[in-house]
């Protein structure tokens, strides 16, 4: 359970990004979110049940 004040979103929420960081190793690419979410420094997640979502990158417009 998050002991935040508001509560972080779940690992299911579509906001789970916004959950706090309680590690972060960018030497190695990855922080772990309150929500056991590890976030990867491409975007990539793995949630807590091993599920793996893929990066995804905002798109850039073209010129």
């Amino acid at each position: 359970m998050c002991p935040h004040d508001p509560v972080c979103p779940s690992a299911e929420a579509p906001d789970r990004e916004a959950a706090r960081t309680l590690a972060c190793h960018p030497e190695q690419g990855w922080s772990l979110l309150c929500n056991g979410v590890v976030l990867f420094e491409d975007t990539g997640e793995l949630l807590p049940g091993g599920i793996v979502i893929a990066p995804h990158r905002p798109a850039v417009g073209a010129a």
